[in-house]
């Protein structure tokens, strides 16, 4: 299923988050949230451009019409990646002090759903967004814990969505013109000791792959069974997100995390907050951009 795990950038992210792969200029777009940073990894090249900003920068996707949106701490902001300069979209949460935008993702007709979280990790304080197209904003579900991985199915018939604080993966039934979610159910659960379901993505044969905050791993899980079918060990404890990349969408890169590791779990874990990368033999679904 999968080859040597490669280090691509050693670069000790305090928070590395939000990969997200642009198959049209083939870049790795990711962001380290805590040092309010977006990154821009050039394969071809080995150049991992930064770009400095002034707030947590919770997700990045890639705009058709150039440049990136970004869900920022309290909202939604386009990025012109050449300027470096920001545009404010909306910002739902500003009324919130505690609160921060988190993971996000756009979905098949480019809406950019991202949802937040309490900085204090307070369960139920936080919520998730859907930008739309024409650059509404609408809150999709409320009373939210940790808003983190996302996914859909590669019929764009279900919406898999993580709340970490609650351990588990629900599954939606998602209305694709409409980017109307109902129906949620639990499929997957994360014990203790596999650490906290984070970031999310999915292969086109529709297996989720689950990347385990405080478990060292990313894993594959067949949704529809809420079976674990594989798992790649990652040399650092935090393990934050993944997405598929690559001009055949079959090499894996995977975030991680020196934030909230100790000096003798640093010491265990030298690589935290570094970029990886792996071959495997199955091929991701591709990471769409934004629409608007």
């Amino acid at each position: 299923m999968v080859r040597e795990l490669e280090l691509v950038l050693d670069i000790k992210a305090t928070l590395g988050e939000g990969p997200c792969w642009d198959s049209k200029k083939q870049l790795l777009y990711w962001v380290d949230i805590l040092e309010k940073r977006v990154y821009i990894f050039n394969p071809r090249t080995n150049e991992n451009r930064c770009i400095q900003l002034n707030h947590y920068v919770g997700a990045i996707v890639p705009r058709n019409s150039g440049g990136a949106v970004l869900a920022l701490e309290k909202g939604f902001y386009f990025l012109d990646t050449q300027t470096e300069t920001l545009s404010l979209i909306d910002e739902p949460e500003k009324h919130i002090v505690n609160n921060r935008f988190n993971d996000g993702k756009c979905d098949a007709n480019g809406r950019f759903w991202a949802g937040t979280m309490d900085k204090s990790y307070h369960k139920e304080q936080g919520a998730l967004y859907c930008l739309n197209t024409n650059l509404a904003v609408k809150k999709q579900l409320s009373k939210v814990g940790l808003s983190n991985g996302l996914a859909w199915s590669p019929d764009n018939k279900f919406f898999y969505y993580i709340d970490t604080l609650t351990r588990k993966v629900v599954c939606f039934d998602f209305h694709l013109s409409t980017g109307e979610i109902e129906n949620p159910r639990e499929i997957i659960y994360f014990p203790e000791e596999e650490g906290m379901p984070d970031g999310m993505t999915i292969d086109e044969d529709g297996m989720l792959w689950i990347a385990h905050w405080g478990g060292s791993k990313v894993s594959r899980w067949n949704p529809k069974t809420g079976e674990q079918l594989t798992a790649i060990e990652v040399p650092a404890l935090n393990v934050t997100s993944c997405t598929f990349g690559g001009k055949d969408l079959d090499e894996l890169y995977i975030t991680t995390a020196r934030s909230g590791l100790n000096e003798d779990q640093l010491k265990e874990y030298p690589y935290s907050g570094g970029l990886f990368k792996i071959k495997t033999d199955v091929k991701g679904v591709q990471a769409y951009p934004f629409k608007g």
